[in-house]
């Protein structure tokens, strides 16, 4: 029987701390700690492992804490904070330049040809709230046909329309157009299709979404992984965030109860190689609406629902748990926000309370996977910790 890492990304559930912090305006966020302080929160097994061990992850000292597993606080050495760059740096790919965002709207020359090439008008072109917009242009689009355009503070262009006015697989060919229209200076991470349905004011966005990610710029450790034969899975957005480059079998999920089914269906499945997950619920649903009661809720489920993921797990295998960027909820600020991640790891390989201490890269995770698997990562950024944590 092969070995496995399974690659939990817990999306936005960072842990504060961030020394640039202020430089991205986010001094003083920390999401993790801000879920702590509900009524809700209660995550016995991540603790178990070592959550409570890692320095600053939870707001209150725990000096005689003992994780029967590995942690780390990780910095994010890219320059943003977002979904795409997060994952790329974990895969092994630091951006030192940002990506473009566009506080103002999306220039008339970006509009302009979108327009051309769909055959239909934009509404919005702003930063704006995901549900709030349709609740503010979800009628005159239902009226007109004129397709919604929205940022954030993201480097996304999302296209908002009513299932029943564009059939997804429309909007998902005008999410290509875009796609296309969207390089060089105005290459954005993703180009999202937010599909909605309803009556207004009780328009409901759909799990249909889909995300159209820019191509990483060079190979990251999925690819590395694959031509060494090796399997990647991915679980959720993983597909579109790495544009497909070195993910073979994947599979999209409806939220985090199905995300938490597909990757137990793949540990069923996959005897081998890296099942990559991404949980989207924490930032999509709870982060980006300011739910902390919500985002405590999901942690919380997630914890009770971590012993059926060990209990898959095979003799060789490593879980490992992280993160991609924060979204604290309990600020004003509905966008990511710049902070530390956690790093978790689990299994017979991991040498029992091993503190990794503050890393400098997402990247050094997949050094360290890369070593584990025993394959060349020479092009990789980071530095591995698996010399480190292995049991002797």
């Amino acid at each position: 029987m092969g070995k496995r890492v399974i690659l939990i990304v817990l999306d936005s559930c960072g842990i504060g701390g961030a020394k640039d912090a202020a430089a991205f305006g986010d001094e003083g966020s920390h999401t993790l700690a801000a879920c702590s302080k509900d009524s809700a929160f209660s995550i016995a097994n991540m603790r178990r492992i070592g959550m409570g061990c890692i320095e600053g992850a939870l707001p209150y000292d725990e000096p005689d804490s003992k994780g029967v597993g590995a942690w780390a606080r990780i910095e994010e050495a890219s320059m943003g904070k977002d979904t795409t760059i997060g994952h790329w740096e974990i895969a092994g790919l630091i951006s030192p330049e940002p990506m473009p965002t566009y506080p103002e709207g999306f220039p008339a020359e970006v509009i302009e040809e979108f327009e051309k090439q769909t055959g239909r008008k934009a509404l919005c072109n702003k930063p704006y709230s995901g549900t709030e917009v349709i609740r503010d242009y979800g009628q005159e689009h239902v009226k007109t046909g004129d397709l919604i355009v929205y940022t954030s503070a993201d480097s996304v262009f999302q296209i908002a329309a009513h299932e029943e006015v564009v059939p997804v697989k429309e909007l998902y060919r005008y999410c290509e157009i875009a796609r296309k229209i969207l390089v060089g200076k105005h290459g954005v991470g993703r180009v999202i299709a937010r599909p909605y349905v309803g009556e207004y004011p009780n328009y409901e966005r759909t799990s249909n979404r889909h995300d159209f990610s820019i191509e990483p710029p060079r190979a990251t450790l999925l690819d590395d992984l694959t031509e060494a034969k090796i399997p990647v899975y991915g679980v959720g957005k993983i597909y579109d965030i790495f544009a497909g480059k070195g993910v073979g079998m994947s599979v999209r999920t409806s939220g985090n109860a199905d995300g938490i089914e597909q990757t137990l269906g793949a540990m069923d499945m996959q005897k081998e190689g890296l099942i990559f997950v991404n949980l989207v619920d924490f930032d999509m649903l709870y982060g980006h609406r300011n739910d902390v009661h919500g985002y405590a809720e999901a942690l919380t489920y997630f914890d009770d629902r971590l012993p059926e993921i060990l209990s898959r797990m095979q003799k060789d295998d490593i879980l490992m748990i992280t993160a991609d960027h924060g979204c604290d909820p309990s600020t004003p600020s509905t966008d990511h926000s710049r902070e530390n991640v956690p790093f978790l790891a689990y299994g017979e390989r991991v040498r029992p309370g091993t503190d990794l201490g503050t890393r400098s890269s997402f990247a050094d995770i997949a050094k360290t996977i890369g070593d584990f698997f025993g394959i060349n990562t020479n092009n990789l950024d980071g530095e591995s910790f698996w010399k480190q944590m292995r049991k002797p």
